[in-house]
């Protein structure tokens, strides 16, 4: 496998940390090597740290390795188009947020305080060398069925981490969709009010 180099730092229209005009979600993933744990461990630990509502730290992750029955799991849980490349991922994470207390009070803010935590581990693992490619496309209550989670833990998205892969390796539908140019809704149709 070559040692995939690809720019695909953002064309802001304002200057933003490199970090963050650097931080892209690939589908290439270095099937052959496993997890750096200290990177995947400083990861959590900044989604650990990111901030909550009331500070009520409404994420959980479940953590799954490449060739493991739990990653195997989650892979069956994919919608079809991300099974395709999602496996090759050296570890699969799966967000998971507490709607409710343990004693059924609702938490409103749970899915976007999940969002910051996944947020944080993105970055902070883009930082680190690794790459993150979050997803929508599963079955939450797969998830739900075989993790046994309660009925107040809620399944928010899957996460493919790992080291970047070879591009080239990827079929031509995946390759032209790794190579697209990055675009975004300009600022003016972004903020809708202002003072």
């Amino acid at each position: 496998m070559s040692n995939p180099v690809i720019d695909r730092t953002a064309p802001t229209e304002h200057p933003v940390i490199d970090v963050l005009a650097a931080r892209w979600s690939p589908r290439a993933f270095n099937n052959q090597n496993p997890i750096d744990e200290a990177k995947l461990a400083t990861a959590l630990e900044a989604a650990r740290w990111s901030p909550s509502a009331y500070n009520q730290q409404p994420w959980r992750f479940i953590i799954a390795r490449r060739d493991t029955a739990l990653h195997a799991q989650i892979v069956d849980s994919l919608i079809g188009f991300n099974q395709t490349w999602a496996g090759s991922a050296a570890v699969l994470v799966v967000a998971v947020a507490e709607t409710a207390t343990a004693e059924g009070t609702p938490i409103p803010h749970a899915l976007y305080d999940v969002g910051q935590a996944v947020a944080h581990f993105s970055v902070q693992a883009h930082h680190d060398g690794l790459v993150v490619h979050q997803m929508s496309g599963f079955d939450p209550e797969v998830v739900r069925e075989f993790a046994d989670l309660e009925p107040r833990f809620t399944a928010a998205t899957v996460l493919a981490v790992g080291e970047l892969g070879d591009i080239d390796a990827l079929s031509d539908a995946l390759r032209e969709r790794e190579t697209a140019p990055r675009v975004r809704r300009p600022m003016a149709e972004t903020v809708i009010l202002s003072a």
